[in-house]
């Protein structure tokens, strides 16, 4: 189960400065690895700790991490739902991820011009919210169009998916994104096969001074002000800071600078992390001394679901699942020793996966 993450932005935000720091191989190589697709997509690994110390116990022959890609979506100028600048293509970019990571400028700099002469974050989010929002109503309109018809035709699903829709319709028309819009998990079920842009769960990346990384400044909280209306997250980020991280050599030289800022952790390492849980995802583990695995599942999965994402087959044919926790595997170490202690839990269908557990599965096909 892959993650695909759209960073976007106005001109001269920090975005792309983001995203050729996420995209340097060398700054990344000891945690991240990165690969690339194309010149507007990577693919970096989810930091987890935890792979790492099982990594270490198992000594495997292959390790293989949970992953995120991530698409620098270029090409928004005002006008985009209308098609002004590259607004087809970047929308269509947009449309194919599963969550956005919106940058928006919170710092002053006379060497950098502010595509709208000035700096003003929530005014940026405002003119890539408006252009999504468009889109979005346009998509609306179309689908009532159609729906409108089969409901004159007697089609009581269709009645119901009209109104719904209207409701839609009318939040839009406010200037309101989709994801603060309240809706029943079956509404939400139907809304979302129409995969309107500002339904997209969405992290807020605060661009900010070395010297605001820590603390903030007042755009930042003017931010968190608006951020609070959409139930989203707001993440703080130099990119300055990060493109110098980026020059260094190894881990200990990055970890010197990080420390010299008061930071514990790169932006970028928060930035990863915080997309990958942003869909809340979690991980469990399938570890042996061929590879140690972490595997991406959706949050109350059960078992069978989650055997899936390894195979159609092991989901099919699911019997078992036998299930150690990782706190168990770091004390106990071997399996023998873990079964030992009765560690090692037999699991059935209804078994809903936790974050962290190490998994092996049986199956019959």
């Amino acid at each position: 189960m892959a993650l695909k993450c759209g960073i976007v932005g106005l001109p001269n935000v920090g975005k792309s400065t983001l995203f050729n720091c996420l995209t340097n191989a060398k700054a990344q190589a000891a945690n991240f690895p990165f690969c690339t697709i194309e010149p507007n997509i990577g693919v970096i690994t989810v930091p987890d700790p935890r792979l790492e110390t099982l990594t270490q116990i198992a000594k495997p022959q292959n390790v293989v991490p949970a992953s995120i890609e991530i698409v620098d979506i270029a090409g928004l100028v005002k006008g985009a739902s209308k098609g002004e600048g590259l607004g087809n293509q970047f929308l269509g970019n947009i449309r194919s991820t599963q969550a956005i990571l919106h940058v928006l400028r919170c710092f002053e700099n006379d060497n950098i011009i502010h595509v709208e002469g000035s700096v003003n974050p929530i005014r940026d989010k405002e003119i890539i919210d408006t252009e999504l929002q468009l889109k979005d109503l346009e998509s609306v309109e179309n689908k009532i169009n159609k729906s409108a018809k089969a409901a004159k035709a007697g089609d009581k699903d269709a009645s119901k998916e009209v109104a719904l829709l209207e409701k839609v319709k009318e939040h839009l028309g406010k200037g309101l994104s989709v994801r603060s819009l309240e809706m029943e998990e079956e509404e939400l079920k139907i809304v979302q096969d129409l995969q309107l842009l500002t339904i997209k769960p969405v992290l807020y990346v605060c661009n900010v001074n070395e010297e605001d990384v820590v603390n903030g400044n007042k755009w930042v909280e003017e931010v968190k002000k608006h951020a609070t209306t959409e139930n989203a997250e707001v993440l703080l980020i130099s990119a300055a800071l990060e493109s110098d991280i980026a020059e260094l050599e190894s881990p200990e030289e990055r970890q010197e600078f990080l420390e010299n800022y008061g930071l514990s952790e790169s932006g970028l390492a928060k930035l990863i992390r915080s997309a990958y849980i942003l869909l809340d995802y979690i991980t469990y583990f399938t570890v042996g001394e061929k590879e140690v695995r972490a595997w991406t599942i959706t949050k109350g999965m059960k078992a069978p679901q989650a055997a899936g994402v390894i195979h159609s087959d092991f989901e099919k044919g699911f019997i078992r699942a036998e299930v150690i926790a990782f706190e168990d595997y770091v004390q106990y170490k071997t399996e023998a020793a873990i079964k030992e202690v009765g560690k090692l839990h037999v699991e059935g269908k209804e078994y809903i996966v936790k974050d962290g557990d190490c998994m092996h599965f049986r199956f019959n096909v």
